[in-house]
């Protein structure tokens, strides 16, 4: 039996829920599917919304299956997931399991960067599209023992960037980041954000794509602590890294901004996560967080950009 949440302390809630939460179940699946959770998504300059879920089969296999809409919350899956590759080197380091894609679009093209999970432990996977629709894979672009990568929408001093979440040798994981001349080889790491949160001191990793502002670039984090000896319980928290160089942090909110509350963030595959792979930031600087309840459904918040920005100050 799961103990109950000692939740950290936290200001006013200034991420509302969907009241139609969750948005995708398994129901939604033309296949036969035990969740579908943790989705990166993106919206064209067309407006089009396109969502690349992580779907997990009943044997446990993983699936990126992409979803459009037309309004950012009814989405419908397509009839197929995405063709991955069939390659023996493919094969070897990915074992049925990848998982918690996120999609960035950097000049004018679409990345996809996923977690490849095999016996030879974790590593980040990336494919190339030109039109969401068909997909090209690169190649692996980390070492092992590494996921969560997620790129920034634009290339800093010439450079990509990219976060992610290496494992660290005394159990815990936090944030790094990373650049590199052609998405492929990468270095200049740095470590960015350590687990130094009440509510994030096991583990805190990249979630959806950054966003440009003009205080810094936003990060939607995850952040994970641990009660009752096992129970791990995933919240959401926000920070701002500087424009020009982002392994600077400008300020980041020490309290959550979103924590497992509701029955569907509470009980599922796992108990008490809500972990994003997506945000998109609309016209009205409404930004809609997508984000994984309880490893088994898709759900939707929404937040305004500047309490966003502004809760990496004062909250």
């Amino acid at each position: 039996m799961s103990q109950p949440i000692v939740y950290p302390k936290s200001k006013e809630m200034i991420v509302q829920r969907y009241s139609g939460n969750p948005i995708l179940t398994k129901e939604d699946i033309p296949a036969a599917a035990k969740g579908v959770y943790n989705s990166g998504c993106i919206k064209t300059k067309e407006g089009k919304y396109v969502m690349i879920c992580r779907v997990e089969t009943p044997s446990m296999k993983q699936l990126l299956w992409p979803a459009d809409s037309t309004d950012g919350i009814k989405f419908k899956l397509r009839p197929e997931p995405i063709k991955l590759p069939d390659t023996e080197e493919f094969k070897q380091y990915t074992t049925g399991m990848f998982y918690d894609p996120r999609v960035t679009e950097i000049e004018g093209k679409y990345y996809l960067v996923f977690a490849c999970h095999s016996g030879h432990s974790c590593r980040l996977g990336l494919m190339e599209s030109k039109d969401l629709v068909t997909f090209e894979w690169k190649d692996f672009i980390s070492e092992t023992d590494n996921r969560n990568g997620v790129l920034f929408p634009e290339k800093i001093n010439g450079l990509y960037a990219r976060l992610d979440r290496p494992n660290t040798s005394d159990g815990r994981a936090y944030m790094w980041i990373s650049y590199s001349p052609d998405l492929i080889y990468w270095g200049k790491s740095k470590a960015l954000a350590t687990t130094q949160d009440e509510w994030g001191w096991k583990k805190n990793g990249p979630g959806a794509v950054p966003i440009k502002t003009d205080k810094g670039w936003l990060v939607i984090y995850h952040a994970v602590n641990v009660q009752c000896a096992a129970q791990y319980v995933y919240h959401l928290g926000v920070m701002l890294l500087d424009l020009k160089d982002p392994s600077k942090i400008i300020a980041r909110a020490k309290a959550p901004i979103l924590s497992p509350t509701t029955n569907y963030e509470l009980n599922g595959l796992s108990y008490a996560v809500v972990f994003t792979c997506g945000a998109v930031v609309e016209p009205n600087k409404e930004v809609k967080i997508y984000y994984g309840g309880a490893d088994t459904v898709q759900c939707l918040a929404t937040a305004k950009l500047d309490d966003l920005v502004d809760a990496c100050f004062n909250r």
